[in-house]
């Protein structure tokens, strides 16, 4: 491995001028000497060690995504679409600024603790927060943390969202301009103070609005999973009269259209749908399907702008940062004459 006093004795300087020029305090360093000795950088195939660079500046330059969720075996972040699609938009955006990006998925708080212990990371972007001992115990650490479609309202707290509610009234509202009344309602456990609740509260909104009766007979909740949405997709086709549903994600909303097609019925002729997110495989399902849009590139580059903020010391534009979302209409929905 080549390091800086291999690059001092191929150039002729001093080692502390190479590291000067590494480390960008190349000052009082001649512009011969800095292009010599970049000459000899690329040449003898130099690369920086970070675990070093990090002890002498104390910034690892690594940030970390962390989830906080009770997995299952059989599932994990990367798997779920809208994750990974976050996830590789904030990595992309940290590497414009010289950051890495590490995952972690964490259940307690003890593994929290073990791994900030075990990695010194500068920041963390949070997801699945609610107000709960967790987060009594990640609000305590003196860490930056950027905090994603969180719904916890106190100072100091600093989170980029959506406007869940609004998105999942538009779904509703459509279903109903185009004629809809027996309308169900799909989504994976519905905590409170959460993402999933506010989408369900937009739904309950738009019923309301319309003079439609709410019944709690028409909420299912299922996981993400493709055998979890056939099961929904088959409790679906055992409710008298429904024809149309809305779906707290498109993950969701594709499964249960796989399970329904299994049990031969058709989407839209026999049912409607209409999902939540508008991630890239709702044009790839057939039919199309018709979802809520939210802007992912928007959420995770504003969600870095915050870090880099709090990294630097200066006063972060907002505490919450609530973006809008808008319907997609496509095939899936049928209008009833």
């Amino acid at each position: 491995m080549v390091t800086i006093k291999d690059i001092a004795a191929y150039t002729g300087v001093s080692a502390t001028t190479v590291s000067n020029v590494i480390n960008g305090k190349a000052g009082r360093v001649s512009p011969e000497t800095v292009d010599k000795i970049e000459a000899a950088i690329q040449k003898l195939g130099y690369v920086p060690n970070l675990s070093a660079r990090a002890l002498v500046s104390r910034s690892s330059k690594v940030i970390a995504f962390v989830n906080h969720v009770q997995t299952r075996r059989d599932s994990s972040l990367q798997s779920d679409p809208f994750s990974a699609t976050m996830i590789g938009i904030i990595e992309s955006v940290l590497r414009a600024h010289g950051y890495y990006l590490m995952v972690r998925t964490v259940e307690t708080v003890d593994e929290l603790l073990s791994f900030l212990r075990n990695w010194n990371v500068d920041g963390m972007f949070v997801t699945g927060i609610f107000q709960d001992n967790f987060f009594d115990s990640l609000s305590s650490l003196s860490i930056p943390k950027v905090f994603i479609d969180s719904y916890i309202r106190i100072p100091g707290v600093y989170n980029v969202g959506l406007d869940d509610f609004r998105g999942s009234f538009l779904a509703t509202q459509h279903l109903i301009e185009e004629g809809h009344r027996r309308i169900a309602f799909t989504s994976a456990s519905i905590r409170d103070g959460g993402v999933l609740q506010e989408r369900f509260l937009g739904y309950k909104s738009a019923l309301q609005k319309s003079g439609i009766a709410f019944s709690k007979d028409l909420v299912f909740e299922y996981e993400f999973d493709l055998d979890s949405c056939r099961a929904c997709a088959k409790a679906l086709s055992e409710v008298n009269g429904l024809t149309a549903v809305v779906s707290s994600a498109d993950i969701m909303a594709a499964g249960i259209m796989t399970g329904l097609r299994e049990l031969g019925i058709r989407v839209p002729d026999d049912i409607s749908i209409v999902g939540f997110d508008d991630l890239s495989f709702s044009q790839m399902v057939t039919p199309p399907l018709t979802t809520i849009h939210q802007d992912m590139l928007l959420k995770g580059s504003t969600a870095v702008d915050y870090m880099m903020q709090l990294l630097q010391g200066e006063p972060v534009a907002a505490q919450q940062t609530v973006l809008p979302c808008h319907l997609v209409k496509r095939e899936s929905v049928r209008r009833l004459t």
